[in-house]
């Protein structure tokens, strides 16, 4: 077990005969049985390797538009020990009907909300999951259909660090979630009850990054497999943080660097006009352009790693033409066979 489990429990939000939203809430605590350590333990691992998370915190009435402060409150008087853990998450249950009561999409789900703790730091973890059909062999070789819960497709999920919040209250990140994929509007709902403003921009943090890097590369005296290496760093060092769920620290990457020879990059990003936060989340998906070169359009799709620019892949702007030498063996193999063919 990579995390500590303190409390757990499961509400389910549905329609009604009605057909309006409403609420069927647990009246205790789900038991910390083997089923609830490993359903938790797989959302964790999940939820920390979805790319692409935003951050953000909790907004303040008429400061932060109409950001709604209920959420926040029934955590702190349950923090502060006010409430128990059952009555904050069937107050959480209500908000969430009451924002899904809003959008005519919405066809409710389970609500799970846990509190465990995991690398020196307590989180609240919140998801609305849905119920999958399955079908399963009996004893008897008789076919049976099932409903169970889609943990690898989770949409709609929330970690909140509550070590971070109760240390830093100025803190603008210490609420993720996950981008709904079929666009903001079917996820606003989700951040909206509980009052989650975004707060930080991790993917233009990221790009900022990466172009102070490249500038610092451009304008040192690197050789061209040295500023390679330089970006390598960057990346490993970038890709190490987020696998812990650390953020990126732009001194301490700096002194990274220096570690490697390549002295002055913390001076020099803080220097320019980049903007760049002290501290601020990975995005490895951003990252990746450190290493590669890639893209798609008009049927065709390219990728291949930095290194080889200028070497087995000469690119040519002026005749807007790339020169591959070495062709892949599998790529020259379905080539030869589709020459002979014609």
């Amino acid at each position: 077990m990579t995390i500590s489990i303190e409390q757990a429990i499961i509400h389910e939000i549905s329609l009604d005969s009605q057909g309006q939203m409403a609420c069927r809430l647990r009246p205790q605590p789900l038991l910390n049985s083997q089923a609830v350590e490993a359903m938790l333990e797989e959302l964790h691992q999940t939820y920390s390797g979805k790319a692409g998370k935003g951050f953000g915190y909790f907004g303040v009435p008429n400061e932060d538009g109409d950001a709604n402060d209920a959420f926040a409150n029934a955590l702190k008087a349950y923090r502060d020990g006010q409430s128990g853990f059952v009555d904050f998450t069937v107050a959480a249950s209500q908000l969430l009907q009451a924002e899904l009561a809003k959008y005519d999409f919405s066809q409710g789900g389970f609500l799970l909300m846990s509190c465990y703790s995991a690398m020196a730091s307590d989180y609240l973890f919140v998801a609305l999951l849905s119920a999958k059909s399955s079908m399963t062999v009996l004893d008897d070789m008789e076919l049976s259909q099932n409903n169970h819960l889609d943990l690898n497709n989770i949409q709609l999920a929330a970690r909140i660090d509550l070590t971070e919040l109760q240390a830093d209250k100025a803190s603008k990140k210490y609420i993720s979630f996950i981008r709904g994929r079929a666009g903001r509007k079917v996820a606003d709902f989700f951040l909206d009850f509980m009052g989650c403003v975004e707060g930080v921009n991790t993917k233009a943090q990221n790009k900022t990054l990466i172009h102070a890097v490249e500038d610092f590369v451009a304008g040192s005296e690197l050789t061209k497999d040295e500023r390679q290496q330089c970006r390598d760093r960057v990346f490993e060092y970038c890709a190490e943080r987020a696998e812990v769920g650390a953020d990126i620290e732009v001194k301490d990457l700096g002194d990274t660097l220096a570690d490697q020879g390549m002295d002055s990059f913390y001076d020099f990003a803080c220097g320019g006009n980049y903007e760049l936060d002290d501290e601020f989340p990975a995005d490895k998906a951003s990252l990746r352009s450190l290493k590669k070169f890639s893209g798609t359009g008009g049927g065709v799709t390219l990728s291949f790693d930095g290194g080889h620019l200028g070497e087995r892949v000469i690119y040519d702007p002026i005749s807007d033409t790339i020169l591959i030498k070495g062709v892949p063996a599998n790529l020259k193999d379905q080539l030869d066979r589709r020459l002979k063919g014609e």
